[in-house]
């Protein structure tokens, strides 16, 4: 679909579809004022009749409006006035989509993006609704013989602006929405591949299909070999009762000056993740092909990056791997020697994604990066904590953590931040090893951090659990695309802090 704004009064617009809003109860929007008032009350007319009592979510398709050059008028219930926030914006968008794709208007100009949506300016405005309108459209059907696809999809979408001054914001808000919706679509994809497609070898073929379209963007591989040479043990132990070799794969971006320090962003990559000899209940275990979450969010992310072309250097790290069950597998008991030299005991195989991140979190050591964030689908108790709606955050680097919220409240992919304090440690008290990979029942998502932790010294760290966040199981089952939209963010405003500091 293609994007772009302009400014202009909606009874001169000559497009397949004009759409404006209306508030409940039967109040036309200002936009749709004007409209009413060209077409000699032909609007407040219907409203008055009933046809349209503005509430949420519906719609009224009008065809040649009285002294209106658009062929239709799309009429959207925006709910109470004083009530429209960023989610029912983006809800609002979302039903705009999928009107326009059914009425076979392939054209339209928005006069949403005008609506005031409380805190929030004309560049939200409009990335917003690219991100929404994007992930409107978004399919998974690669692997169906039969595809279903609109009639006649919307091809073009026009958003209105109040002033020219802001044509220049609006067209910078339309380039990030895109980025973001391009990664976003990437990190689904890739999420959404079965197990028997989607391995650890997967991810890296992916990561080599996005460098091959980006001067700087190289993807290097560590191979088994080599991780046995380099100690890493704990991620080698997670892979073993696997036919499917562990990957570690690492995605260069190279956008400012060599000597410029890389932020290196780390995923858990668990291709599927069966739980080892601590297997999982059966009931849902496919959802365990979303276990790699975090690898396809970084995979996302980097894809966003590249296609915005941001000035600064970003390491990508998937650490892929899969938890499977056989007389090779690591056992609960085991005492594992970590790449940094600290020991760990399993006590349960299910634990695995700290295994595989610790080692992962060490070998990153050799980039002297910026800051270091690890995502991870990595604790059921992160969603009995915070539901599907918000990301986890631990850090003991107040800034970072701090930075990581306002990209979260800036790009709608909502976190929130859980204490990591020291008094959590002794729950990972080993009588065997420096600890063991479990710390009980309580605070599942702190303790897990905790252990991260100890492998995090050298440099500035954050972890997100995004357990919750990174797909919705259900009738609505599939990736949801996050973390990608605060991850774009946070390194936009990165960019941005660069550019004041100069």
């Amino acid at each position: 679909m293609e994007f772009s704004v302009k400014s202009g009064n909606p009874e001169k617009q000559r497009s397949a579809c004009i759409v404006v809003g209306v508030f409940d109860p039967r109040r036309l929007s200002g936009v749709a004022e004007q409209l009413d008032n060209v077409s000699d009350g032909y609007l407040s007319n219907l409203l008055r009749r009933g046809d349209l009592e503005g509430k949420a979510g519906q719609v009224l398709l009008l065809h040649h409006v009285p002294n209106v050059l658009a062929e239709r008028v799309l009429l959207i219930g925006c709910g109470k006035e004083r009530e429209l926030d960023e989610r029912q914006y983006k809800q609002i968008i979302a039903k705009m989509i999928n009107t326009l794709n059914e009425t076979g208007s392939m054209e339209a100009v928005c006069f949403l993006s005008e609506l005031h949506v409380k805190g929030r300016d004309t560049y939200w405005k409009v990335r917003q609704a690219v991100e929404a309108a994007r992930s409107a459209n978004y399919t998974f059907n690669q692997l169906k013989t039969k595809k279903e696809e609109p009639r006649r999809p919307l091809r073009k979408l026009v958003f209105n602006v109040p002033s020219r001054k802001e044509l220049g914001i609006g067209e910078q808000a339309i380039q990030h929405g895109l980025g973001v919706a391009a990664g976003m679509d990437r990190c689904r994809d890739v999420a959404n591949m079965p197990p028997n497609i989607c391995t650890p070898r997967y991810l890296a073929e992916q990561a080599k299909e996005i460098a091959d379209s980006y001067d700087n963007l190289t993807v290097t591989t560590v191979e088994e070999s080599e991780m046995e040479q380099l100690g890493m043990n704990a991620y080698l132990a997670v892979g073993r009762g696997s036919e499917h070799e562990s990957v570690l794969t690492l995605m260069h971006y190279r956008g400012a000056a060599d000597e410029q320090a890389p932020i290196v962003l780390v995923g858990k990559g668990l291709t599927f993740d069966s739980g080892g000899i601590s297997i999982k209940p059966s009931a849902n275990m496919d959802e365990m092909k979303y276990d790699m979450g975090g690898a396809s969010g970084v995979i996302g992310a980097m894809q966003a990056l590249a296609e915005l072309q941001l000035p600064i250097n970003v390491i990508g790290v998937m650490a892929g791997c899969e938890n499977m069950p056989d007389g090779k597998a690591y056992r609960p008991g085991d005492i594992l020697t970590t790449m940094s030299g600290q020991t760990v005991e399993v006590l349960n195989t299910d634990a695995e994604g700290r295994l595989v991140l610790c080692d992962t979190l060490t070998y990153v050591e050799r980039f002297e990066p910026e800051l270091v964030i690890d995502m991870a689908t990595l604790t059921g108790a992160c969603v009995v904590a915070l539901g599907s709606h918000a990301s986890a955050v631990l850090s003991q680097h107040n800034p970072l953590a701090s930075e990581i919220l306002s990209a979260a409240s800036q790009s709608g992919d909502k976190a929130w931040r859980l204490p990591l304090w020291d008094e959590y440690q002794s729950q990972l008290d080993s009588p065997f090893a420096d600890m063991q990979n479990i710390g009980g029942k309580e605070a599942g998502t702190i303790t897990a951090a905790c252990f991260l932790s100890r492998f995090t010294k050298k440099y500035t760290w954050a972890h997100m659990d995004i357990a919750g966040t990174a797909w919705n199981g259900g009738a609505n089952k599939g990736s949801t695309g996050r973390p990608v939209p605060l991850l774009t963010q946070f390194l936009i405003n990165r960019c941005s802090q660069t550019d004041s500091s100069e």
